[in-house]
């Protein structure tokens, strides 16, 4: 059989379910697996032990971190970060004698958005793009663009800048020079760049 996949890398301990797609220059590390009807994009690299579910999208230039699993209703932007051990849910009140497939509730991830190592992400929210979650949070309502998330239950603690940085009450970020401002909303937005 022909390697249906042009340009991907995939360990040979990681089983990956036709069909599904692959984009070019991912690599699928030791003890991945893909699910059937995932769609995964380009230049991705999924760590040791990441499981990808049925019908789960992937964007491109993700980073999913060792020991992840991404169920059913999973949605991942282009550039976003999942850290060591996090986790993702699907449905909010699992009992293991009671089929719930219908209930899987879709869990949606910006673009360029941080989840950090063995933060829980709670299922029918929607992470807004650029957000960081800090390490260990749990995550239980949507989450603003550029939101910096901590705590159990998180809630915004301040705001991270495209870049990465932590911003100031200056709300300029110290790595690319962008300069944002908080809107009457609550949100907050870039004024340049």
């Amino acid at each position: 059989m022909a390697f249906p996949f042009e340009d991907v890398f995939i360990h040979q301990s990681a089983y990956v379910d036709e069909p599904c797609s692959i984009g070019r220059g991912t690599k699928i590390w030791h003890f991945c697996h893909i699910c059937s009807n995932a769609t995964i994009g380009e230049n991705c690299v999924l760590g040791q032990n990441v499981m990808v579910g049925t019908k789960v999208r992937i964007g491109r230039n993700c980073k999913i971190q060792n020991n992840v699993s991404l169920y059913q209703g999973v949605e991942l932007d282009d550039g976003v970060f999942c850290g060591p051990s996090c986790v993702f849910t699907n449905v909010n009140n699992p009992r293991a004698e009671i089929n719930r497939k219908h209930e899987f509730r879709a869990t949606r991830v910006g673009r360029g958005a941080t989840i950090g190592a063995n933060a829980t992400i709670v299922c029918g929210h929607t992470l807004g793009h650029h957000c960081f979650i800090a390490a260990g949070a749990v995550v239980v309502s949507d989450v603003l663009p550029f939101a910096l998330m901590a705590g159990v239950p998180a809630r915004r603690v301040g705001w991270m800048s495209r870049a990465g940085a932590r911003l100031g009450p200056d709300l300029l970020c110290p790595f690319d020079a962008t300069q944002y401002r908080e809107n009457p909303d609550g949100s907050l937005e870039p004024l340049n760049g």
